[in-house]
């Protein structure tokens, strides 16, 4: 008898504590969400290319001469007019000794044709003299004036060369390699023969290639109003090396060339990239994300709120005003830096489930709490809407 009391005071004590399971099991799943908005993205082309200097000079010699000294480092920066070879100067010390003894020489000639004329005039005065030697005296002190001349313009030749016994870096850069050593022998006249190769590196330029297909299209989709293009000198570049990371430094795109290559059917673009460090490398293979258009009025959501369903259709959780839970079809466009163009499916305003979708079920209440990014909005540009990557 004891034991029947004891087992019907059991099942009457454990009726509240069987309801209140059920009811915490049924109360609704609390999921992070978003509103929608639409925004302007940047239409962003992924295109394959290399690091190019923006200044290079092959340093060669101006006058021929043994090389005598080098005087630069190799692989350091140089300055423009910083002496990088000397060669031998002693026969164009010669020579400008030359030049001047034949000015002095001129310059006596010119003297004495000078004053022979003055007296020509003075004698032609009192009619001691012809009009023919006067004229002659004329002839001959306009002919030493030209001879000085001649010979200040040799003097200067011969100071001149003199100088480019001194061969100077034509540029600001970093010069590589020495081509030549001490001894050898440098012609003015051979146009082959480099003594040096300099390269202006800071900035650089990036030259990338796109097909022109591609680039038609865009041009199409501007002039039919489905794509802007961005604002002269706003369209941005970034720089995506072969581990996946992004340069620091954006870039800014230069011109576009206006011919498609016959082989391969492709336009070179050029963009123009500061290099402070040198950490950009002529040659340096590279992927540029480059802003061509700009796509207005586009709704993009993260890649995690999509659910597939088993032929693949994208699906999101879709919020209604009293937190019922709908499951919208939605097309999607392109996929960068971890979100989705929508297409098509969802509008401005509504809300949707971004995390906690497998705690969900169609029809479904749920509680919805902001959804907070752990890093922000991962974009191609770190100021700018996400980017719509080609």
């Amino acid at each position: 008898m004891r034991a029947a009391v004891l087992l019907v005071l059991t099942a009457v004590l454990s009726v509240p504590f069987t309801m209140a399971a059920a009811e915490t099991s049924e109360a609704p799943p609390v999921v992070s969400a978003m509103i929608l908005e639409a925004r302007r993205v940047p239409v962003i082309s992924d295109l394959p290319g290399r690091i190019a200097a923006t200044r290079r000079a092959h340093v060669r010699a101006q006058v021929s001469g043994v090389l005598q000294e080098r005087v630069f480092e190799q692989g350091a920066l140089v300055k423009e007019g910083e002496v990088l070879y000397r060669i031998d100067p002693k026969i164009f010390r010669v020579r400008v000794a030359s030049a001047e003894a034949m000015l002095l020489r001129a310059k006596a000639v010119q003297a004495n044709a000078h004053q022979h004329h003055q007296r020509q005039k003075e004698l032609k005065a009192r009619a001691v003299s012809s009009a023919a030697n006067l004229d002659a005296a004329a002839a001959a002190a306009a002919q030493a004036d030209a001879d000085v001349a001649l010979a200040e313009a040799g003097l200067e030749e011969a100071k001149i060369n003199l100088g480019y016994t001194e061969i100077r870096a034509p540029i600001t850069g970093i010069i590589g390699g020495a081509l030549v050593t001490e001894g050898s022998l440098v012609s003015a006249t051979d146009a082959d023969q480099n003594l040096a190769l300099i390269q202006q590196i800071d900035p650089v330029y990036a030259d990338f290639t796109q097909s022109s297909a591609e680039l038609l299209a865009l041009k199409r989709a501007v002039a039919e109003g489905r794509l802007e293009s961005p604002a002269a000198g706003q369209a941005r570049v970034n720089l995506v090396f072969d581990d996946g990371s992004v340069y620091a430094r954006p870039g800014k795109l230069l011109f576009a060339s206006a011919n498609v290559d016959e082989t391969t059917g492709q336009v070179t673009l050029r963009a123009e990239f500061p290099n402070p460090h040198g950490n950009l490398l002529p040659g340096l293979y590279v992927r540029a994300r480059i802003e061509q258009a700009v796509r207005d009025n586009t709704i993009t959501i993260p890649q995690r709120s999509v659910i597939r369903t088993q032929d693949g259709t994208a699906q999101v959780y879709v919020i209604s005003a009293d937190d019922t839970v709908e499951a919208r079809t939605v097309r999607l466009g392109a996929a960068v830096d971890g979100e989705w163009i929508v297409d098509a499916g969802l509008r401005t305003g509504e809300r949707i489930v971004v995390d906690g979708v497998q705690k969900v079920q169609p029809g479904g209440k749920v509680v919805a709490e902001p959804w907070k990014p752990i890093n922000g909005s991962a974009s191609a540009f770190d100021s700018n809407p996400t980017p719509v990557v080609r």
